[in-house]
């Protein structure tokens, strides 16, 4: 709910071709979840504005001053960057904090981790290599070079706006490309402010462009922008079909990372403590707002009882409230919407006939700010068939499904639209190759949930997406592939035959 003054509030601007840039006058409210109050102003764009920051990445894209410079001075660049991210770290904790509500520790986390990002891909971009062919055609030459695709228009979601868009915008930087963002309409005012450092890192204008708003008004115009030659994109399985279908009609390359249902699963022969800190922090940290949450909790049935008391009795110790305290473990959720939305799921799971043994329900507002909070919740006497096993939830809610072997652990894991990421919990060495082997996810963690680094190919199986973010993989994803002939004869035979 909007009632403050639109005079108090604190507007960004986004960047385009190097200066900030509004929207026509256009605005619309961000809401801090943790008060429910608004906080600041975002430019509402249209059309238009995506038309200019798209032609400020082309004509920069073309501009000598970043096509003609050497790949070590862009990787130089990036490590300028880096060091300025670094700099600029708290005041870009506070902001995404504010924005979003995650928790001040998990913020700080990733944006004293986000200057390795940039530090990677710097090193990496003059290490693009082509290779010489050593081709079958007597006095021909041929060689292979590795170029850069044009604009980029990179599109990120709400729940880690500045490091899910590091992911995107280090590779494509590395590799010579030009890119227009479309931060997440919840969450804009730190990828705005975050933005603003490119310039201070001396990259030239439009190298770097920003629209914020909605869908309708900027995101589908951008994805079918004629000028965008590939689109990165983080979020739900919907957006990226829709983004998928519009990109594929300018016949453009994406990067999709998805949504996910990622089992987590705890054999009888595991740490059980270390399990179960494995299963509160694959749900409950970050609110349950992240794609990788491990929202099916698979337990073998012979320490179901067992994993479940422990798994409560731990829960109920979690400290929900303010966000930028150091000592709250589960923060708000992002958008009043989500809020519903997950309320909702969890009456969809108690109608079909799961069993609540933990929260379900709004806390008490009177002592969380009166913003946007859920109980962490789990569900027992859940099958894999209900909707609360197949569908994303994104918020604070395990389901626990029990399984009898390895053999039916692996098809209830599978059996699922998504796949993401799964963890496993077990002593047995040889079980854990056999899992990970046989599950189908991008990610296979061992006896851990939730870790991450620019050195690890990320992404998914099945309708957790396309392609793969960080690691040497990742830059892959924003080349192309050119071939070059040389005749070394100087001597042109039968012009009507290929040679």
């Amino acid at each position: 709910m909007v009632s403050e003054s639109t005079a108090d509030l604190i507007r960004f601007e986004n960047t385009i071709g190097g200066q900030p840039a509004g929207a026509a006058g256009s605005w619309f409210t961000t809401v801090d979840p943790n008060t429910g109050q608004p906080w600041a102003q975002i430019p509402k764009c249209g059309p238009n504005d995506v038309n200019a920051a798209v032609e400020a990445a082309r004509n920069a894209f073309y501009d000598p001053a970043w096509r003609d410079i050497t790949a070590t001075a862009r990787g130089q660049l990036l490590n300028r960057l880096a060091d300025i991210i670094a700099e600029e770290a708290e005041r870009l904790i506070a902001l995404e904090v504010r924005d979003n509500g995650k928790l001040i520790q998990e913020v700080r986390g990733q944006l004293n981790y986000i200057p390795q990002w940039f530090r990677y891909f710097g090193g990496l971009a003059d290490k693009i290599q082509g290779d010489v062919l050593p081709i079958d055609k007597p006095g021909m030459h041929a060689h292979t070079c590795r170029e850069p695709l044009g604009v980029v228009a990179c599109i990120t979601p709400w729940n880690s706006p500045l490091m899910l868009l590091t992911w995107k915008l280090a590779p494509a930087l590395a590799a010579g490309n030009t890119c227009v963002v479309k931060p997440s309409e919840h969450t804009s005012a730190s990828t705005l402010a975050f933005l603003a450092l490119f310039e201070k890192a001396g990259f030239p204008p439009g190298v770097v462009n920003s629209v914020t708003g909605f869908p309708a008004e900027v995101g589908e115009p951008l994805v079918r922008h004629p000028d965008v030659r590939k689109v990165a994109f983080t979020g739900g399985d919907a957006g990226g079909l829709s983004v998928y279908r519009s990109a594929a009609e300018g016949l453009k390359p994406v990067t999709l990372e998805l949504g996910g249902k990622s089992p987590n699963i705890i054999f009888e022969d595991a740490n059980l403590e270390n399990a179960v800190n494995g299963a509160i922090s694959g749900i409950f940290a970050a609110t349950g707002q992240t794609c990788i949450a491990g929202s099916r909790l698979l337990v073998q049935r012979s320490v179901h009882d067992q994993v479940v008391e422990r798994l409560v009795e731990l829960a109920k110790t979690a400290i929900m409230g303010d966000p930028k305290r150091a000592d709250t473990q589960v923060g708000p959720v992002t958008t009043q919407p989500q809020l519903q939305r997950i309320l909702d799921y969890i009456q969809i799971a108690r109608d079909e006939g799961a069993q609540c043994v933990l929260g379900g329900g709004v806390p008490d507002a009177s002592t969380l700010g009166g913003g946007w909070f859920v109980e962490p919740t789990v569900l027992t006497g859940v099958n894999n068939q209900m909707r609360i096993a197949r569908e994303e939830v994104f918020g604070p809610v395990l389901a626990v499904i029990p399984f009898d072997d390895e053999a039916e652990a692996l098809s209830i894991a599978n059996d699922s639209p998504y796949g993401l990421a799964a963890g496993v919990w077990t002593s047995d060495i040889g079980r854990s190759l056999r899992m990970s082997n046989r599950l189908e996810a991008g990610t296979v963690w061992i006896n851990c949930y939730r870790a991450a680094s620019f050195l690890a190919p990320f992404g998914g199986y099945k309708s957790s997406g396309i392609g793969r973010e960080n690691g040497q993989e990742a830059i892959d994803a924003y080349l192309q592939t050119k071939t070059v002939w040389i005749d070394t004869t100087g001597k042109v035979a039968n012009p009507f035959v290929m040679r």
